[in-house]
């Protein structure tokens, strides 16, 4: 049984050497608000039970469909749960919890491929919980802080957006050498059409449009694959016509050596530009037009209430990747039990990733995949 006021939590993918399974587990934990009581961790019900007894789950299944008719029968049953499989399994897992009315938290991208997204979307429509994207850089207290000045009008009329997230990590060909994520993000059956625009691009264009409050109307992208035999890109390059006139660039790659998690954000407006990179998230480099740039800190002189709300430590403390998760996490608790209040699904998601942001991702790699076939051509979103 969870603590009382705890959120039952179940699980679906996240067993034994899962990277982003041990995320949303310390996530979900950090604030105290959800306790994991059942999962369905693993492709195999003989692995997902040893990974289950690992943790100490209480109840485990041998799959997500078994799981989801067994919890949404049980009285104490799971209030939500987190889908933390590859891109091909969010569909029909997500589908199973929401057709029960369980709230689901999913990670990114959406599904694998547009038809899913659109049938994921329905499904969402239909149902009446909760469906959440893990897009968890939109929770980091600068860039909350960033969206509230551009918001205020600090920026004036914004004018230029560029988003680029390197990586070095597949820069030698780690899926031949039997490394588990390599293998899967580099596989089209389970990660989808996208490579790295799919893996980080989608996270560097659903910052810039959080972040600007505008929306990706029109894109030209080339992507590569550089890496021997790959299928999926391992780099690529748009430029992107935003909503008002705006322009933009993103890069994303995962074959640059040296750059380990470089996502940053620049935007630039008539009166001003902002400055944000994911490896110093607690700093924020402000610049009025003809003035000396500032920095803004994380808890810091000019820190504003958007950052305050979802920081916890003084000033000077890092925060980072795990605490931006948690953000997510304690959001998707506060709205859920708003939800189960009376609420309704629009006024609990405040800030929330959902399905709309979910679906404009799907739409952003789909264009990318489709301008760059068709050598770098203009392509409405």
């Amino acid at each position: 049984m969870a603590h009382k006021g705890r959120i039952r939590l179940g699980m679906v993918g996240g067993g034994n050497d899962a990277f982003i399974g041990g995320v949303h587990r310390i996530a979900s934990r950090i604030d105290d608000r959800f306790e994991l009581v059942s999962g369905a961790l693993s492709s195999t019900a003989e692995k997902s039970r040893a990974s289950g007894e690992a943790l100490g789950l209480p109840r485990i299944h041998d799959d997500f469909v078994q799981m989801a008719s067994a919890e949404a029968a049980l009285e104490d049953g799971i209030e939500a749960v987190s889908i933390v499989t590859p891109n091909h399994m969010h569909h029909a897992a997500a589908k199973e919890f929401l057709a029960r009315g369980i709230h689901v938290i999913c990670d990114k991208p959406l599904t694998a491929t547009m038809d899913e997204a659109r049938e994921l979307e329905k499904a969402v429509q239909s149902s009446g919980a909760l469906f959440i994207l893990t897009h968890n850089y939109t929770a980091y207290p600068m860039i909350r802080q960033a969206r509230e000045m551009i918001a205020a009008g600090e920026l004036g009329e914004l004018r230029v957006v560029q988003a680029e997230y390197p990586q070095d990590w597949l820069t030698e060909s780690m899926e031949k050498e039997g490394l588990k994520q390599a293998e899967w993000r580099t596989d089209p059956a389970r990660s989808g059409a996208g490579g790295s625009v799919g893996d980080i691009g989608t996270h560097a264009h659903n910052l810039a449009c959080f972040v600007t409050g505008l929306s990706v109307e029109k894109l030209a992208a080339d992507l590569q694959c550089f890496g021997e035999g790959r299928q999926l890109d391992d780099n690529v390059h748009t430029l992107l016509r935003f909503t008002n006139g705006v322009r933009g660039m993103l890069w994303c790659s995962q074959i640059a050596p040296g750059n380990e998690n470089g996502l940053k954000l620049r935007v630039y407006g008539s009166k001003g530009g902002l400055e944000w990179s994911q490896e110093d998230p607690n700093y924020l480099w402000f610049t009025r037009q003809g003035k000396p740039k500032q920095l803004l800190t994380r808890s810091g002189a000019g820190a504003m209430d958007a950052a305050a709300a979802v920081s916890r430590v003084p000033a000077g403390h890092p925060e980072g990747y795990l605490e931006g998760f948690a953000n997510l996490y304690t959001e998707a608790a506060d709205a859920i039990r708003a939800v189960q209040g009376g609420a309704s699904r629009e006024s609990a998601m405040g800030l929330l990733p959902g399905i709309e942001q979910g679906m404009a991702g799907m739409a952003f790699i789909s264009a990318c995949v489709e301008s760059s076939a068709q050598d770098a051509a203009w392509v409405n979103l």
